[in-house]
């Protein structure tokens, strides 16, 4: 495994509201201590758990500056959308601030080709000196981001050192890896893949259940390290139920998240439309499996 430029776990943090449907500043400080106290090496900050569609610029340039102040590890922005010129004009106003990188997403719902997403994601790299994370996640966007297009953009924008692969394709991801060696830190995107990706020399993962379960993560990956496979499969057998349980047609994410949350005690509030309140089912749901991961350490 790679040395972790911005650590082995970072939680794709949710953004707290208040009842009033506004962001909620005090919570958010709230949730991103207890997350940096149990497992969360960095934080991703308005990104799809953090209903960053939902978010207006001014809000998420509020949010990303007030992340940042309150903790000392590494915090990128989602500054990124389907509009380019947005995208650019949102990470451009990053600069001088706290901010540690910039989470890059393939353009949704235009589904340009690959030079169209290739010259998007290199306007955004462009735009900032900060370290940029690709994101490639075609279950959102409707687009892959195809491995020779990663390898292109990575070798022509030096700022460019990490993927957050939710795509599920391990071949490209080990072809991409290979290719780029320490010069790419790979990240597996999807909870239920952190032991496959470690395997094609992933650093580690952008989580969404390290909300809840960070110990657990970093045990993976720290039974990994140590050639203790047996150790790293059985606390993934035990996290199965947290990476099912947070998203699905019924309820996707980041409902789940926030469920959770509310059951460990911060009040991280309701999701925004077009996502719908959360129910007593769910609820029941995360206090169940919240009950399973605590029991399970002891």
């Amino acid at each position: 495994m790679s040395s972790p430029r911005f650590g082995r776990v970072l939680t794709a943090m949710v953004t707290p509201f208040d009842s009033l449907g506004e962001i909620d500043f005090d919570v958010a400080g709230e949730l991103v201590r207890f997350l940096v106290a149990n497992g969360s090496d960095g934080l991703i900050v308005a990104g799809s758990t953090g209903e960053g569609p939902a978010l207006s610029d001014d809000e998420k340039y509020e949010l990303f500056t007030h992340i940042a102040n309150e903790v000392t590890v590494p915090v990128f922005a989602g500054s990124t959308f389907a509009n380019t010129h947005q995208s650019v004009a949102l990470t451009k106003r990053l600069k001088g601030t706290r901010v540690s990188g910039v989470l890059a997403t393939t353009p949704a719902y235009s589904r340009p080709n690959q030079t169209g997403i290739k010259a998007h994601l290199a306007a955004v790299a462009e735009a900032t000196d900060l370290p940029v994370m690709l994101y490639d996640i075609p279950s959102r966007t409707g687009r892959k981001i195809a491995g020779e297009t990663t390898l292109a953009l990575v070798r022509d924008h030096a700022n460019i050192v990490a993927l957050k692969d939710a795509s599920g394709d391990l071949e490209t991801a080990r072809h991409v890896k290979q290719s780029l060696g320490d010069r790419l830190d790979l990240y597996s995107g999807d909870d239920a893949l952190l032991l496959p990706f470690l395997a094609e020399g992933a650093t580690g993962i952008v989580s969404v259940a390290s909300h809840w379960a960070g110990p657990e993560f970093q045990g993976v990956i720290a039974a990994f390290e140590k050639g203790e496979m047996a150790e790293a499969q059985a606390i993934t057998d035990r996290l199965a139920a947290s990476c099912a349980f947070e998203g699905n047609e019924t309820y996707p994410n980041p409902m789940p998240s926030k469920a959770m949350m509310r059951a460990i005690g911060i009040a991280v509030g309701q999701c925004r439309l077009p996502h719908a309140p959360s129910d007593e089912t769910l609820d029941a749901q995360a206090a169940s499996i919240l009950a399973q991961v605590r029991s399970s350490r002891g």
